[in-house]
């Protein structure tokens, strides 16, 4: 990791912040019941949402790319289900405040549709703590792109080296790699991970140094 001082922590979202992977199997079935395809097993679909070597919308929906009617669908299941099936990761709102204390500008960058993730941070009663967010549908390019990253650096008029991205898979590691941004892999989420952070409290400590 680089030596600067940072002044910007960006967290990923599902995975990294939020318990989300029951709500996240059962949208995309929910999306591919309402194109008249048969549900996928759930752990399947967890083993592939942050897989950077496929194109999500082929292996989910047998699509090109993503269209409007994926982004209702899925925003769809999400809003009728959030308050139900989502939740923070043990730890999460204390530390975020914590950061926040010490100075921190705090973002979100997520693959997620924007009010997708509007509608679970507000749940969460965690929205208020971030400067910035940058979804999936707010970029060009979603993750392994750089773009809603450039996004929230743009906005916080914050530069890539003062800045850390927290993630939990390969999609996040590629795109901080893209915007020549430090990162920190977390191991409490979708995917397994031999060098990663694997506790709240030891991301805090870490983060805490800066």
């Amino acid at each position: 990791m680089q030596n600067s001082v940072k002044k910007l922590i960006i967290f990923d979202m599902d995975g990294t912040l939020v318990n989300s992977s029951l709500t996240i199997a059962k949208a995309i079935n929910y999306v591919r019941k309402n194109l008249g395809f048969e549900p996928m097993i759930e752990l399947d679909i967890l083993k592939h949402v942050n897989d950077p070597n496929i194109n999500p919308a082929q292996y989910f929906y047998h699509a090109k790319a993503f269209d409007k009617d994926h982004e209702k669908w899925f925003s769809e299941y999400y809003s009728k289900n959030h308050d139900k099936e989502l939740e923070l990761y043990v730890g999460i709102e204390k530390m975020l405040l914590i950061l926040k204390e010490k100075g921190f500008k705090l973002a979100v960058a997520t693959n997620a549709y924007r009010r997708s993730t509007l509608e679970s941070l507000t749940h969460l009663k965690i929205l208020d703590i971030f400067d910035a967010i940058g979804c999936y549908d707010d970029v060009p390019q979603g993750k392994p792109h750089p773009d809603m990253l450039y996004k929230v650096l743009h906005e916080l008029g914050c530069s890539a080296e003062e800045s850390i991205f927290i993630g939990d898979g390969p999609r996040d590691e590629m795109a901080a790699k893209s915007a020549k941004m430090d990162y920190i892999m977390v191991d409490w989420g979708f995917t397994e991970h031999e060098d990663a952070v694997r506790s709240v409290e030891a991301l805090e400590m870490l983060l805490l140094k800066y």
